[in-house]
């Protein structure tokens, strides 16, 4: 049985992960679903994305966690490969699923098609607080596009702002993911166009992984609302030995 610490993306919290962790500990695995500083709901905005990678250090070193199977999705693809290069020796495999893959000194706004990083930047300067709120509009036609309306609704109730500098902020890294020794695997869900598929997830940024494990399946960005259990099956099958 392997040990899994599932990694949110951004406006999300590790509470909507419990389903899926749900399925996987009902496999007989070890699941944890932290949230990211930041991210929380009365977590202060005005944080970097080191900040950011550093909670999930101190939550893995906090509770001794070794030979883990760490997840990150979307934004956590951030996070996952800063704590991997940091500490290296607690991770067997990391798995990204429909996640950003940096190199070093890369950002998240260096990987989205520049309509997107206008669009956050103009709402974050309007709240003036340090973060930024994902539009129901693209949440519901692109995050969210294989279910039905009351589950879109359900599900963004539940969002959170988001910090601006998270996205900005480029990553410091002491080795590039394709030369990380940890074994690397890359889940997409193939009805996913939170980033569009002329500019996509797979595989633009899975080809930066090097060698890694492709598991493909139905599904949205938001597969953790829409259908937990396939998300969960899709996580243990990347994650296996």
């Amino acid at each position: 049985m392997s040990t899994f610490a599932l990694i949110h993306g951004a406006w999300h919290t590790g509470r909507e992960l419990e389903r899926v962790a749900q399925v996987i500990a009902g496999a007989g695995h070890g699941v944890f679903t932290p949230t990211i500083k930041g991210n929380g709901p009365t977590d202060s905005r005005d944080l970097g994305l080191l900040d950011a990678i550093e909670s999930i250090v101190d939550f893995l070193v906090s509770r001794d966690l070794r030979d883990l199977v760490l997840v990150g999705h979307s934004y956590g693809g951030m996070i996952i490969t800063g704590v991997a290069d940091q500490v290296p020796g607690r991770i067997r495999r990391l798995v990204y699923w429909n996640a950003f893959v940096p190199n070093d000194s890369e950002s998240v706004n260096d990987m989205l098609p520049p309509q997107y990083v206008e669009l956050f930047d103009s709402i974050a300067a309007a709240r003036g607080d340090g973060a930024v709120v994902l539009p129901f509009s693209v949440w519901r036609e692109t995050f969210m596009n294989d279910v039905d309306l009351a589950t879109v609704h359900r599900a963004f109730s539940v969002l959170n702002p988001h910090p601006i500098r998270t996205l900005r902020d480029k990553i410091s890294l002491k080795i590039n993911p394709a030369e990380m020794p940890v074994a690397k695997s890359y889940i997409n869900c193939t009805e996913d166009i939170s980033l569009p598929h002329h500019y996509p997830w797979h595989p633009r940024l899975s080809r930066k992984l090097g060698l890694f494990r492709l598991i493909q399946t139905p599904g949205s960005h938001e597969l953790l609302f829409s259908n937990p259990e396939r998300l969960a099956t899709a996580i243990m099958d990347a994650g296996r030995d």
